[in-house]
């Protein structure tokens, strides 16, 4: 693999755009996600909705966790919930301040059983029901790096402003319920993401999680790609199922598909995973790149005038087994300003054209990406939908 390109410079935030009554800005810079982040909390007057998937016990995580204190001591109603899974090294102290400070906490799936496999995957922070931050980062110092450290994950938030905040706050108070006063039974679970309504207009809140029919979040997903023209998918984690690879190919042929995913990751086996599946793609004629100078962890699509942002990946995980949370949005300048974030991805990024992929594609490690994509994107997906979908006799 060839050495990383280093950036000196933090990406500036994008414009701000006006969708529905919504103001809308895409936040790219891991520096000034914090930023936002805190500001959002420290603007709370009322109440405070926080979900992580990763909330990690260091220097980023201790600001955090210190703002919510504050927010609690001017009397905000602060709830977060943390999965089990993914802050499995942060330890039950590191919140205790907090709820004894008077919020309300809560651990999804954090009991042992075959349910710990599915995961809140979801990351959100919504204040006083106008305001709402989210996209694909955790709450951990790793996120939150300027573009010139090579270790940091290139990210992304999504700052939005306005009266789709209220309908995030629903679905945030159906899953706190269930996380916190419930005993966290599966099939209440299922139940809440099949009876998400998204409604309707040109932003709606997708959601997804392990349902035995398509959710939300991957119906409407395969609804855009199958009529769509034109698409632009980067994708932290890619390795979906031969359907969604077929209408990938599609759109390829219509006006055409670009991808981007990256050439380091915190899992090895997702990057083989992507490759075994390239050389579909490019006969189809998608061009395919690999971002190089950092971690790639964004979660974005673009497809004609609708964008996707939020923390789903484009893997049969995200797509069908953890809650996800997409924001779907249909404006032609906000795709547009979108595709323009994607434009400079791309332009750090290596194009894996047919003559390099043949060069990269040697016999074995043609086999090793074929075993990888079977680990995460066969065996993962098929054992934790048998283990939580086994039917009761």
């Amino acid at each position: 693999m060839e050495s990383s390109a280093t950036q000196s410079n933090e990406p500036p935030a994008l414009p701000r755009h006006n969708v529905d009554g919504n103001e809308l800005a895409l936040l790219p810079g891991g520096e000034e996600r914090l930023e936002a982040l805190i500001a959002l909390i420290e603007s709370a007057r009322e109440r405070l909705d926080i979900c992580y998937y990763i909330f990690t016990h260091d220097v980023c995580g201790d600001r955090v966790l210190e703002a919510l204190i504050d927010a609690c001591n001017r009397d905000v109603a602060v709830t977060l919930l943390v999965d089990a899974f993914g802050s499995a090294n942060t330890p039950q102290s590191f919140f205790d301040p907090l709820i004894e400070a008077g919020a309300r906490f809560g651990w999804f799936g954090a009991h042992r059983s075959t349910r710990y496999l599915i995961r809140n995957h979801q990351k959100m922070v919504i204040a006083d029901g106008k305001s709402a931050l989210i996209g694909g980062f955790n709450c951990d110092r790793s996120y939150f790096g300027a573009a010139s450290e090579p270790l940091a994950w290139c990210d992304l938030g999504l700052m939005v402003k306005g009266p789709w905040a209220v309908s995030l706050e629903r679905w945030f108070d159906a899953l706190a319920h269930w996380t916190i006063d419930t005993k966290q039974h599966f099939r209440r679970l299922r139940q809440l993401v099949r009876a998400w309504q998204p409604g309707e207009g040109p932003g709606v809140w997708l959601v997804g999680g392990p349902t035995r029919q398509l959710n939300n979040w991957a119906r409407k997903v395969k609804s855009d790609l199958e009529t769509g023209g034109r698409l632009d998918l980067v994708a932290a984690y890619f390795s979906p199922s031969p359907g969604m690879i077929r209408r990938i190919n599609r759109i390829a042929r219509r006006e055409g598909a670009s991808l981007i995913t990256p050439s380091k990751s915190d899992n090895t086996a997702t990057i083989g995973a992507a490759r075994h599946l390239y050389r579909r793609l490019l006969r189809a004629g998608v061009q395919i790149f690999e971002y190089r100078p950092q971690k790639l962890h964004m979660k974005l699509i673009v497809i004609d005038d609708v964008t996707y942002v939020g923390s789903a990946n484009f893997d049969m995980r995200s797509l069908f087994l953890n809650l996800e949370l997409m924001l779907r949005i249909e404006d032609a300048g906000f795709a547009s300003e979108a595709r323009a974030l994607i434009d400079t991805l791309e332009a750090d990024s290596r194009r894996i054209d047919g003559r390099l992929y043949d060069w990269m594609a040697g016999p074995v490690a043609r086999v090793r990406w074929w075993l990888q994509y079977l680990l995460v994107g066969v065996l993962d997906y098929t054992v934790t939908r048998r283990l939580n979908f086994r039917r009761r006799r």
